[in-house]
């Protein structure tokens, strides 16, 4: 019995550069209208204050996100936390087809994440970096992608459990 595990993480430099900018530039906005504000209502102030809150709470959510994917004998088992607190399995009896390939996150689905493709029916993407992923047919029509950073461990994974996809 052969079992595959990954955690990823949004960690990429241009993720947290991005976060950090955003972060200076309302701060320094904030304190330049500070004295201004500061004489007016709580109501004013809590305006003001606003954008810095929204860009820590965008960046406790990159810091929490997590995309974890398990492959084992029952199937395919997948959470993207913190929107998934439990993993959903797509078991083997449910897929048609199943492979790695190469994607491309921006053109195919509008970038990674939890994201759904309207106009081209390549259906879910559950992504954090990267261009490679595990791509599944379930038998009712509907595709899903995983983005995976370990191409080769998860190919010897599949490998074993071909023989489930009936």
């Amino acid at each position: 019995m052969r079992i595959f595990k990954e955690e990823q993480k949004f960690n990429q430099l241009f993720v947290i550069v991005g976060l950090l900018m955003a972060f200076i530039i309302t701060s320094i906005t904030t304190y330049q209208n500070w004295q201004t504000v500061s004489e007016e209502s709580f109501s004013k102030k809590l305006g003001s204050l606003i954008g810095i809150i929204i860009v820590l709470i965008v960046a406790l959510l990159f810091v929490f996100l997590k995309l974890k994917t398990r492959v084992d004998e029952i199937g395919i088992h997948y959470k993207f936390y913190p929107f998934q607190f439990n993993f959903k399995t797509i078991p083997w009896k449910n897929i048609a087809k199943c492979y790695i390939r190469k994607y491309e996150a921006i053109s195919e689905y509008g970038g990674w994440g939890i994201k759904y493709s309207f106009f081209t029916k390549r259906g879910k993407c559950y992504t954090t970096k990267g261009n490679i992923g595990l791509q599944l047919e379930l038998k009712n029509g509907k595709k899903i992608l995983f983005g995976t950073q370990l191409k080769d461990t998860l190919q010897k994974t599949l490998d074993t459990y071909q023989k489930n996809i009936i």
